[in-house]
């Protein structure tokens, strides 16, 4: 076979650097422009995205046909099956984004976000519980300045203490049950 010519090598150059991973970062990440606030910056990581994922693809695919081959493959114009596997996966990848709008001209619209109006999350709740602890360790502090001379004084902190340790008996057990649903 004779020498590549400009066409060839410019579209081999394509699939095996740069299409493959484009289509596979477009369809992992549908909702990302390069137009608008950030745009240059996303365009600059789709960049390095497509060639490092296309390299990535590449040297898998190649790997697997090695691989599964039992006399090897020839990655050569006359042998494209490396071509051929790489084209089928940007195939499959245009198409995926396709169907989650990766490529229309605005963003596709964003999953619904659920409303769990009235119950705390994650973070209140551990705030709360961390905040209980600060109470309680301010609550040591007062009792050991004050003493226990003071009977009267020494109930009230009792008390205070055993509120504190309630509430965050019920918090524990509602986060233990938030984690069980």
């Amino acid at each position: 076979m004779g020498p590549l010519t400009v066409g060839e090598a410019v579209a081999g150059g394509l699939l095996i650097f740069v299409v493959p991973g484009f289509a596979v970062a477009k369809a992992l990440f549908p909702e990302r422009r390069v137009r608008g606030a950030g745009g240059v910056r996303w365009a600059v990581e789709l960049a390095t995205l497509a060639l490092v994922l296309s390299v990535v693809l590449t040297v898998l695919v190649g790997y697997l046909l090695l691989s599964a081959a039992p006399g090897g493959f020839s990655a050569s114009w006359s042998d494209p099956v490396l071509e051929a596997a790489l084209a089928a996966i940007a195939l499959v990848a245009f198409v995926a984004g396709l169907l989650q709008g990766a490529y229309a001209r605005g963003a596709p619209r964003a999953p619904p976000v659920r409303d769990d109006t009235g119950e705390e999350g994650a973070w209140e709740l551990s705030e709360r519980l961390g905040g209980l602890q600060r109470a309680r360790a301010a609550l040591a502090r007062e009792q050991g300045r004050r003493g226990t001379a003071d009977p009267e004084a020494a109930a009230e902190l009792k008390s205070r203490r055993a509120a504190i340790d309630a509430e965050e008996r019920q918090l524990q057990q509602q986060r233990e049950a938030e984690y069980e649903r």
